[in-house]
């Protein structure tokens, strides 16, 4: 091929500078001006030699390299001017704002903000009380959003688009900053930045996932996920900064590490198992920063550092909780529940000694102030960093494995709990408590079998110990389960924050807003409206009628028991031998009256009768009052007063009396008027429960007040008119039979929780 030498040809004439011609060379045509080639398409020089030769050249104009400098540098440009090379610039156009879905109630107050500021000056009006009204509702909805974010919201942060990255936070700290590139082996990665920089005077290496801050830039940045090119890049720069004693400073901001087939081949395993060997045995300073999102092996290759430091809101993860939801229950809409239990966010992790600190940040997150955030890592880089230097380099590779070796510790010999056994899955797990639990019903009720088969007229009286931890633990199983069924009926955050709510009122010494009980109630239906569409609600239902049983079960129990114990003393307080004397004294004298009937005595001998029942009475008040309780009254059996009567319907009519106040009783109870002063007393209760000294006056007015009101709505019900007849029949019954004493029916319990436990339903008061 022949060749062309600036003594044989000359193109486009004097006029070339000799810049022009020293740039040329780099086209292999020496002497011969880019500017003058550029503009000809197409030049033809024939030259006749001995040999006939002609040679063609064909040029083509190409695009004028873009000279990152420019026209005038300024040599004073922070950073210097090299900084000018740098492909990092400052973005032409803002970043559009992004919402979470989480922000929208604070959009709608800012855009009500706006429109106010608008409103007022269109109109000229002043709105000012109006407009701090809403900033300081604005604020104040702010500042409980961000210090309440659950994990999944604080994921979302991490990841937001328009979030500070390395270089943006480098800018922002560094008083000079020199990126380097490269690997040595061919290849520069973008989705890795490594360079030299100085704060406060001080040299160091700063290493760091970059993502882009729009579209393009992260095309180019491949969105932060490293190859293992960058990988090598930033062991390259590690041995730089051991050999000339910089510090290293790394920002972790990555999904991942980027795991195509290319990759794959070209060593990413390799890559980050070799960044980990090298950085246990560097002697100089490492502090790791996460910024964003640290993602898996991706973020560990440059993260085996003495201290391990997170912004507020950034997260750490061995897997994203996408990934593991899709993993664990197959479907990724259960991120949310994936995050909690990962337990990534930067106080779990400082927690579990994985982190060891938190940078704070601005509520809204880093994008809301940016130079703030940039400020506070600056502060926490220069705090650790003179920590770390008043160490050796032994003492150095020394902290940074007990760092490490700290994580995950336990104690050998301690029971593991079940739950917590090794290869055990999540859903094994739960399978197996509940077969467990479901043993034990049946244990329990072969118990109950077993008693009654052997004493079937008296009462079974089991271990309240037994019955107690069994209600204890269907009470937390029912409880996981209301919890599940929350959370796919899409309740879960509403009755989160109720809770919170019923919390802080019930902490504080006032009693519950009427318009929180309100929206307790209003929750409370809405849940047991839709609970039959939850999945489980099988096992909800089938739990709920355990438990059912089991309290009846330990009320029949501890009634049994009450019972045993009251027959017992007062058998031992009739067998006295004074008391015991008189009353066979009274019953030979009645003997020896040859009476068949109490009318028939006399009427010495009927005072006698009654003043020894009197004094047996009494004793039996004074047992009863050894034990805790109150004797009210000693009334004749209602029954056997019914039983002797000759009008059999009254019985009927006592039974149908009985129903119909119970279900007054029922619709009075389930008023809201009722209702909140029910929870009132609740709470009250609960109160005194901890300070027995206090409450116990508000808890009586409550009482009295709730049994006023059901007084008054059964004396409006024309119950009280039906109770009076009655009770004339029952009279009449009871003079035709013989007896002379006042009756009074009353009901057992009111299962619906009035309040007070019980309610009084022949009484005329009701009080």
């Amino acid at each position: 091929m022949a060749s062309m030498s600036h003594s044989s040809i000359a193109l486009g004439g004097a006029s070339a500078s000799a810049s022009d011609y020293l740039r040329s060379s780099a086209n292999g045509v020496t002497g011969v001006s880019l500017r003058a080639l550029g503009r000809r398409t197409m030049v033809t020089a024939t030259t006749r030699s001995s040999n006939n030769l002609y040679v063609t050249a064909r040029l083509k104009k190409g695009k004028k390299f873009d000279h990152p400098w420019p026209a005038n540098p300024d040599p004073n440009v922070k950073g210097g001017v090299l900084s000018y090379l740098s492909e990092f610039k400052p973005l032409g156009n803002a970043q559009k704002p992004v919402t979470l879905d989480f922000e929208r109630p604070l959009v709608e107050l800012e855009k009500k903000i706006v429109d106010v500021r608008k409103m007022a000056e269109e109109t000229g009006l002043d709105f000012t009380e109006q407009i701090i009204t809403l900033e300081t509702k604005y604020r104040q909805a702010l500042k409980d959003l961000y210090t309440h974010l659950t994990p999944i919201q604080r994921v979302n942060i991490a990841r937001h688009p328009n979030r500070p990255t390395f270089l943006d936070h480098i800018h922002n700290i560094t008083d000079k900053f020199m990126e380097l590139h490269g690997d040595r082996a061919g290849y520069d990665d973008p989705a890795i930045v490594t360079g030299i920089g100085t704060i406060d005077g001080k040299r160091y290496m700063f290493i760091g996932h970059q993502k882009g801050r729009n579209t393009k830039e992260n095309i180019m940045r491949n969105f932060g996920m490293p190859t293992p090119h960058g990988y090598r890049k930033a062991l390259r720069m590690m041995y730089y900064a051991d050999h000339h004693g910089f510090p290293i400073v790394t920002f972790i901001d990555t999904p991942g590490a980027y795991a195509d087939l290319k990759s794959e081949e070209k060593g990413q395993g390799e890559a980050i198992a070799n960044n980990l060997r090298t950085m246990f045995g560097l002697k100089v300073p490492i502090l790791s920063i996460v910024i964003g999102e640290g993602g898996s092996g991706g973020a560990l290759a440059i993260g085996c550092a003495n201290k391990m430091l997170m912004l507020e809101n950034a997260v750490f993860y061995v897997a994203s909780p996408e990934a593991c939801a899709a993993i664990l229950w197959q479907t990724s809409k259960a991120a949310p529940e994936a995050a909690e239990k990962l337990r990534i966010t930067s106080k779990e992790l400082v927690n579990l000694n994985v982190a060891d600190g938190i940078i704070p940040e601005p509520l809204g997150g880093a994008h809301a102030d940016p130079s703030w955030t940039s400020q506070q890592i600056k502060i926490a880089i220069n705090e650790n960093m003179n920590e770390f230097g008043k160490m050796s380099g032994e003492e150095l590779l020394k902290h940074r494995m007990a760092k490490y070796r700290k994580i995950g510790v336990f104690i050998e010999g301690e029971p593991v709990e079940p739950e917590k056994k090794i290869n055990m899955k999540r859903r094994d797990a739960v399978a197996s408590t509940s077969r467990n639990l479901e043993g034990e019903v049946e244990k329990l009720r072969e118990q109950i079998l077993k008693a009654k088969e052997a004493s079937p007229e008296s009462e079974v009286e089991l271990s309240s110990e037994v019955l107690n931890e069994m209600i204890e633990k269907l009470k937390s199983d029912i409880d996981e389960e209301y919890t599940k069924a929350a959370k796919a009926m899409g309740l879960e955050e509403r009755l989160a924050a109720t809770r919170e709510e019923f919390s802080k009122a019930n902490a504080e010494e006032h009693l519950m807003h009427p318009v929180l009980i309100e929206r307790i109630e209003k929750l409370k239906e809405e849940f047991n409206a839709r609970l039959s569409e939850a999945p489980n609600y099988e096992s909800v239902k089938a739990k709920l009628d355990m438990l059912k049983d089991f309290s009846r079960a330990k009320a029949a129990s501890e009634a049994a028991s009450v019972k045993k114990e009251i027959n017992k003393r007062f058998q031992e307080a009739v067998e006295r031998p004074e008391v015991r004397e008189k009353v066979e004294a009274v019953k030979a004298e009645v003997a020896s009256s040859g009476a068949s009937s109490f009318e028939e005595l006399s009427d010495e001998l009927k005072e006698k009768v009654l003043k020894t029942k009197r004094e047996v009475e009494a004793e039996m008040a004074v047992v009863l009052k050894s034990m805790g309780l109150e004797l009210e009254a000693v009334k004749p059996n209602l029954k056997e007063v019914v039983a002797e009567s000759p009008n059999e319907n009254i019985q009927e009519k006592l039974e149908k009396l009985n129903r119909e106040i119970n279900e007054k009783i029922e619709e009075v109870v389930r008023t809201p008027e009722i209702k909140s002063m029910v929870e009132l007393l609740k709470v009250e209760t609960a109160k005194a429960s901890r300070m027995p000294d206090q409450g116990s006056q508000k808890i009586e007015a409550l009482e009295m007040q709730i049994k006023q009101k059901i007084a008054d709505a059964l004396s409006m019900s024309g119950l009280q008119e039906k109770q009076e007849e009655l009770e004339k029949e029952l009279a009449a019954a009871r003079e035709l039979a013989g007896e002379e004493s006042d009756e009074s029916v009353k009901d057992d319990d009111d299962e619906d929780g009035s309040g007070s436990g019980r309610s009084e339903i022949i009484n005329p008061s009701f009080a």
